[in-house]
């Protein structure tokens, strides 16, 4: 995996009524346009292709999906829509960004599948016809598995989990496993742990937490939630260290070591040691943004299982002292990415603080005691060298400090009569 891909987020928001709430309530852009400029380049790679050279409704979508002004991008959707009503990705941008609550959003969506189903079944008679057949075909497989996903993620949000979890398991099956980079089975792993079904969690976790498929932090937090829960609730860090861990704790504090190599931000949003924003639309593996995307969805479900959050807490800095070089050599994961800052610089808002990888902190004594003896080894080398010079240098510096006494001691002198000192003196 290259060590700085940009992923899309498998939990993104709705732009109008999630991202556009947010910005009504704080005036605080939470986009930035380099992550909007990624998505509109996806739109345009998964929406749009070569047979529709020509379309007037599709050549309007393609440049709507640049367009910067969300009312500009509205409208041309709607005259999309005018010119064909069968127009799904119009159907798309319109449930994203002009739809202010889910409740609309997923209105929308359903309108927009029965015009891509269609249109799916359209193009699949002709697909072996050419390249630009097949083009088109493959169109209209990315715009229905888009809306079918969108609409399986409005299901979640109004609170609907079964129905949200049966879509999901049909997609996971429906693509093809060279899709495995939509990482919806992410989706159904959320779905899943706020069902708290957690075995179910295990068996999806079984599939795709496999040597050959990339990781993430989900799947790798998601491992060690499942393992916490079994010994959390009973965890106690003063026993353990009399005793030692058992097995099953062992497990949990290594699963835990795992996840927290793999990307080290997201305990500290998990304990809420950091204040949480909106996840951007697309990722960096190992990063900040990846962090948020996470924490953002799963700090509910880590507060759901008992004791889990004390378990990382008193567990996850260690992992930095088994890594003493991270960005030269992993111990289960390849060196931690040196680029991750700065894409996550591009990818984050302007008024939220990128986490970095943490350093080491060496404690204040030992601070302390390297500069006092570096000092004082300067001193002895310039004594050496310079006797005449350092005396002088030493006396003024005595006389300098005597000041503030010998100006107190005229203070009192003035206040009380040397024959009172002096009978002071006497008692």
């Amino acid at each position: 995996m290259p060590e700085c891909k940009v992923w899309r987020n498998p939990l993104n928001l709705f732009r109008g009524a999630e991202y556009q709430r947010f910005y009504w309530a704080t005036q605080k852009e939470p986009l930035t346009f380099y992550d909007m400029n990624l998505s509109a380049q996806d739109h345009q790679t998964f929406f749009t292709c070569e047979g529709d050279a020509g379309k007037a409704e599709y050549e309007i979508m393609q440049t709507a999906w640049r367009e910067r002004n969300p009312v500009v991008r509205i409208k041309a959707a709607k005259n999309a829509l005018e010119i064909n009503p069968d127009c799904a990705p119009a159907y798309i941008l319109l449930a994203e960004e002009e739809a202010t609550t889910i409740v609309e959003a997923e209105k929308i969506l359903r309108t927009a599948l029965k015009v891509a189903e269609g249109n799916y079944k359209k193009s699949q008679t002709f697909q072996h016809q050419g390249a630009i057949a097949e083009g088109i075909h493959r169109r209209d497989t990315n715009v229905l598995i888009y809306i079918k996903r969108r609409l399986a993620m409005c299901a979640r949000k109004l609170g609907k989990l079964k129905e949200a979890v049966k879509m999901f398991r049909d997609l996971t099956k429906e693509i093809p496993p060279i899709m495995n980079v939509l990482n919806i089975h992410e989706n159904l792993l959320e779905a899943l742990l706020e069902m708290q079904a957690y075995a179910d969690c295990q068996a999806v976790l079984a599939k795709y937490d496999d040597i050959s498929l990339p990781k993430s932090a989900t799947i790798c937090y998601t491992a060690a939630l499942l393992k916490a829960r079994v010994v959390a609730e009973k965890f106690s860090p003063d026993i353990a260290s009399k005793r030692g861990l058992s097995p099953a704790e062992m497990s949990a504090v290594e699963a835990i070591h795992r996840a927290v190599e793999f990307n080290p931000h997201v305990p500290k949003y998990l304990l809420e040691m950091k204040q949480l924003i909106l996840p951007p639309e697309h990722i960096l593996k190992r990063g900040d943004s990846e962090a948020l995307a996470y924490a953002f969805f799963h700090l509910n479900h880590w507060k759901n299982v008992e004791g889990a959050l004390n378990l990382l807490h008193c567990t996850w800095e260690g992992t930095f002292r088994m890594l003493p070089y991270p960005l030269e050599r992993g111990h289960l994961f390849y060196p931690y990415p040196t680029c991750t800052e700065c894409a996550d610089r591009e990818l984050l808002p302007s008024f939220h603080e990128v986490s970095v990888y943490p350093k080491k902190e060496l404690p204040f004594f030992i601070l302390f005691t390297a500069g006092l003896c570096s000092i004082t080894a300067l001193l002895a080398l310039l004594t050496h060298q310079y006797p005449e010079s350092m005396g002088i240098f030493a006396s003024t510096t005595l006389n300098w400090f005597s000041l503030p006494f010998h100006f107190v001691k005229e203070r009192i002198e003035s206040v009380w009569p040397c024959n009172l000192l002096q009978q002071l003196s006497r008692i």
